[in-house]
């Protein structure tokens, strides 16, 4: 088995517009897909640097005089390429989400296929995890949580019966969370469900919709006049950010007009939504849910 298929990976690196002697750089590393493809299209002044958190993809590094891995969480995307000496960029590509590896290894807690720690950290030297969550979180936090990031309209009692059924004793495993909430799980829909909750999960721990606003903020002053952002992101909460930002610069509210009715917006952006081919889909299941959004500075 792989450690992940890179979903849409040519039109991703196509939307790049790569220039052989070009900086580039792809914050979700991963299985390396991304990254090799990206190689594969510079020449030898290119260079080609990549974030990823997760200690179990720094296996997957790339032996070439050109790529630097960069053990760090991308949020710090600045921070780190500066310290190489890199100011500016000509291309950054995102690939959000969960890897397949991280979904296929029982152990790392993100599945709801495994009975496994409430675990779900990317970053293994973080304090918050998924059983903190269930187990600390009070209750109306634990709510907000299944309701922002999970989109569960029932998140209230859902947040009730968890903090309930924990004065029995403390819900470590996700097979004991699904039997906590088993009478919310009709047969079917127990696995759309079970995701939603998962996700939210997830998400809270991993503070993945934080992490992605500090990132897109970042890439205005950091791409070249003609430098490219390639995103693929995998479900409703992360599409959103990403095509509210490219399309206004911020995250909520609307862009102030000067006095000719006229709005300052950092990008622009480059074609319509890309998503996946039937092919692909059935190639690769997880590809499914994939949208692909290109910007370039205005």
């Amino acid at each position: 088995m792989s450690y992940h298929d890179s979903v849409l990976l040519k039109e991703s690196i196509d939307a790049l517009n790569i220039k052989p002697e070009g900086v580039y750089v792809d914050v979700t590393f991963g299985g390396g897909g991304h990254s090799r493809e990206i190689l594969s299209r510079l020449g030898e002044e290119g260079k080609l640097f990549a974030f990823d958190q997760d200690p179990d993809a720094h296996e997957n590094t790339i032996d070439d005089k050109r790529f630097v891995l960069i053990g760090e969480n991308f949020r710090y995307i600045t921070r780190f390429l500066r310290f190489y000496g890199v100011k500016k960029v000509d291309g950054v590509l995102a690939d959000l989400g969960v890897s397949s590896h991280q979904f296929d290894a029982a152990e790392r807690g993100f599945s709801t296929r495994f009975d496994a720690d409430l675990d779900m950290r990317m970053d293994q030297k973080s304090e918050l995890s998924a059983k903190r969550i269930i187990n600390k979180y009070d209750e109306k936090d634990l709510a907000d949580v299944l309701f922002l990031y999970g989109e569960l309209r029932n998140a209230r009692v859902l947040a009730k019966t968890i903090v309930e059924a924990r004065l029995n004793g403390e819900i470590k495993t996700s097979f004991q969370l699904k039997e906590v909430l088993q009478r919310f799980l009709p047969k079917a829909k127990e696995h759309k469900i079970l995701a939603q909750i998962f996700q939210a999960i997830r998400i809270e721990v991993n503070q993945e919709l934080e992490v992605l606003k500090e990132f897109l903020n970042q890439i205005p002053d950091l791409l070249n006049e003609d430098g490219r952002l390639s995103v693929i992101s995998y479900h409703s909460l992360e599409d959103r950010l990403v095509k509210r930002f490219i399309r206004t610069g911020m995250f909520s509210g609307e862009p102030e007009k000067d006095m000719f009715g006229n709005t300052d917006e950092p990008l622009k952006k480059i074609g319509k939504l890309i998503i996946p081919t039937k092919e692909e889909i059935k190639e690769n299941n997880r590809a499914r849910s994939a949208k692909l959004r290109i910007a370039t500075l205005k």
